[in-house]
């Protein structure tokens, strides 16, 4: 039932935070309350179709992303998956620029309220001037929000004064007044602290946009679920929300394909029937997602690794830029030696509905907390590999929890396949990981 209800959404640019803003519009619309989503005009083009049955309530707004020197930024480029990894801080230069046509469009439409993500943290001013009570809405686990943010960032303390030693990340923050298994590893809290606290072209560390977003916030959502994390929960409001209310708004699972996607391209098609052929939960789905960028070495380690394991395996690899052709992404040879056991599938592949085919029995994957949701709903082994942000801290806990087995890792952070061989073998195979699959 329609109410008069109108909310503004402003995500960051990077498909991982623009998917679960758009699924939690859809859950907005389908309960009456019209939405605004504000992104860029390519990457709404991108974006999944609105259902008919609640088209008329959610109006997709889509800006022009403003120019920048195409050394900086090329031109098309307006999502984080279309960079390499040094070139988002430029993105965060041309997104900034996004706050004037932003504010002129809440002065507008005058919304009751306005749902923001951590890094445009000029929706906080704009949420104040015009008297807009503003929601932080974070596709972050409570864990990971909690282990990132330190208090006194809340409280307004100044950053030089509060920014945490690279070693201060290696164990829980001593806000957490429980155990807790969070910490990331040495190789990996050095380039986290600088990420997160440095400076970057924009000439705000992103410490700064999350609390400007998080001082301002009348109310907090997470997608997430008390029966997977209330301790963090429950730490976070009691830590950073000051009696502000805290929300999870449950796992926000993207839409079900349709059956029609199966046989969506002849390729496609392709992996449908050699899993068809497969024994019930005998196969590891592999899947780092389009922004993991991986090197020549960790590719071909994983493809060593999953030769050495003798498990049947799907492996969805976008080309990596190093790569000259499809065939130069692998080790000479490898698909001959696997040719009936494994299938290594290059560009778009249907992921949530090979994920929920019978065969796949496991999955290996980076531990990105979308990636955690869309996986766990199947029931599947997990075997983590984690790189960037909170993956390494979703890792953690879900091998706490006994839901996953993380892949061992040298002080450099390198891998190596047998250490790969020997987690795949322990997560489907061993009856003592209690995640026997055969």
């Amino acid at each position: 039932m329609a109410t008069n209800m109108h909310v503004v959404m402003v995500p960051w640019l990077a498909f991982g935070h623009l998917i679960p803003f758009f699924q939690l519009c859809l859950k907005l619309a389908k309960a009456g309350i019209r939405v605004s989503f504000i992104s860029t005009a390519g990457n709404i083009k991108r974006l999944p179709k609105v259902p008919v049955n609640i088209a008329t309530l959610v109006d997709l707004v889509a800006f022009q992303l403003p120019s920048l020197d195409n050394e900086q930024l090329p031109p098309g480029c307006e999502a984080t998956v279309d960079i390499p990894f040094e070139k988002i801080q430029y993105l965060k230069v041309a997104y900034d620029l996004l706050r004037h046509p932003v504010k002129r469009f809440v002065v507008e439409q005058k919304p009751d309220w306005i749902l923001a993500d951590l890094i445009p943290y000029w929706v906080a001013e704009i949420a104040q001037e015009h008297h807009v009570p503003l929601i932080n809405f974070s596709v972050f686990s409570a864990a990971s929000y909690s282990f990132i943010l330190n208090p006194r960032h809340v409280s307004g303390g100044g950053l030089k004064k509060i920014r945490p030693s690279p070693e201060s990340l290696t164990s829980p923050p001593d806000w957490f007044d429980f155990p807790s298994p969070l910490a990331y590893p040495k190789f990996l809290a050095a380039g986290m602290n600088e990420g997160v606290y440095g400076e970057n072209a924009s000439g705000i560390p992103d410490i700064e946009r999350v609390a400007k977003i998080v001082r301002t916030s009348k109310a907090f959502a997470f997608r997430t679920c008390p029966e997977y994390e209330a301790e963090y929960l429950n730490l976070f409001q009691r830590t950073f929300c000051n009696g502000k209310p805290v929300f999870p708004v449950g796992l926000l699972l993207p839409e079900k394909p349709e059956g029609e996607v199966r046989g969506a391209t002849e390729s496609g098609s392709g992996i449908f029937e050699w899993l068809d052929l497969q024994k019930a939960n005998s196969v590891v789905f592999v899947g780092f997602g389009s922004e993991c960028k991986l090197s020549k070495e960790q590719v071909h380690e994983l493809a060593y690794g999953l030769e050495l394991s003798r498990l049947p395996f799907l492996w969805a690899l976008r080309k990596p830029d190093w790569a000259v052709s499809e065939l130069d992404a692998l080790p000479s040879g490898f698909r001959e030696r696997t040719q009936g056991r494994g299938v290594v599938f290059f560009g778009w592949a249907p992921q949530l509905e090979i994920l929920g085919h019978p065969s796949i029995g496991g999955s290996l994957f980076h531990s990105g907390w979308g990636s955690v949701i869309e996986t766990l709903q199947f029931g599947h082994t997990l075997v983590v590999l984690p790189f960037v942000i909170d993956q390494p801290l979703n890792a953690r806990l879900l091998v706490d929890k006994g839901l996953a087995v993380e892949i061992q890792r040298n002080e450099d952070g390198s891998f190596s396949r047998h250490d790969m061989a020997k987690a795949l073998m322990l997560a489907m195979v061993s009856e003592k990981n209690g995640a026997a699959n055969q």
